[in-house]
C-alpha cells in the first residue's frame, strides 16, 4: 500500500513486474532507466544470478506526477520467474500498488505463463489481496519472434477481467513505456480515488 511522507510531501508506491522467468521483467526495467531522464529516476538496484536471472528484485524509483500538492514517486520492482524463489515472489509482492503481469508470447511456454499468472494470484491471496481489487495490466512481451501465439489467444488465456494489455518487445523498448504509463495512470487514479474517500 502507498506510504505518505506529510514532512517531504511525498507518496511512495510499489510497482511490480510478475510474470515466467526470462519473460522480460527485468528488461524491462533495463530500458526504463537507460532511457528516463536522469532527474526522474534513482539508480537500479540489480540482484542476479549468474545466468542473469534476477534473483531477488530490481528497484527502479520514478518521480512521475503530483497529486494535491504531493509528489508521487513509483518505486519499480521484478520477482525472480524461478518458482524455487517463490517466497521471495511473495516477500516482493506485499504491499504493491499496481502490477504489471509480463507474459511470454511464445508458444512453448503458454503453461509457464499461466503457472505464474495463478501463483500471483496465490501469492495476493496470502496477504488477503484479490487482484480485482488491486490495478493491474497485461504485457504480452516478444511480440518480435517467430513462433508466438496470437494476441487473442492470450487474451482468452490469461485476461479474463479483459484489463488493458500492451503489446511488446521490450529488447529494443517497444511498449515500454506505454505499459509503465498505463499503469501509473491506473495507481494514480486509485490514489485519487482513496484520497477522496479518505482512505489515507
Amino acid at each position: 500500500m502507498a506510504s505518505i511522507n506529510y514532512a517531504t510531501r511525498e507518496i511512495n508506491c510499489k510497482l511490480v513486474y510478475y510474470g515466467p522467468g526470462l519473460c522480460g521483467k527485468t528488461t524491462n526495467l533495463q530500458f526504463l532507466h537507460q532511457h528516463l531522464n536522469r532527474g526522474r529516476r534513482g539508480e537500479m538496484v540489480s540482484l542476479a544470478t549468474p545466468g542473469e536471472r534476477t534473483l531477488y528484485f530490481d528497484f527502479l524509483p520514478v518521480e512521475m506526477a503530483e497529486i494535491n500538492g504531493f509528489k508521487v514517486k513509483f518505486g519499480l520492482y521484478t520477482v525472480p520467474g524461478q518458482v524455487l524463489y517463490n517466497a521471495t515472489r511473495k516477500l516482493v509482492l506485499r504491499g504493491a500498488d499496481g502490477v504489471v503481469f509480463v507474459a511470454d508470447s511464445q508458444w512453448d511456454v503458454m503453461q509457464e505463463n499461466l503457472d505464474s499468472w495463478q501463483n500471483l494470484q496465490d501469492n495476493l491471496a496470502g496477504y488477503n489481496v484479490h487482484l480485482e481489487d488491486l490495478p493491474y495490466i497485461f504485457q504480452y512481451n516478444k511480440r518480435d519472434l517467430t513462433d508466438i501465439a496470437p494476441v487473442w489467444y492470450m487474451e482468452y488465456l490469461l485476461n479474463a477481467r479483459g484489463v488493458p494489455y500492451t503489446e511488446a518487445v521490450a529488447l529494443d523498448g517497444r511498449g515500454v513505456f506505454s505499459t509503465l504509463n498505463i499503469l501509473c495512470r491506473f495507481v494514480i487514479r486509485d490514489l485519487v480515488h482513496r484520497f477522496e474517500t479518505g482512505a489515507f
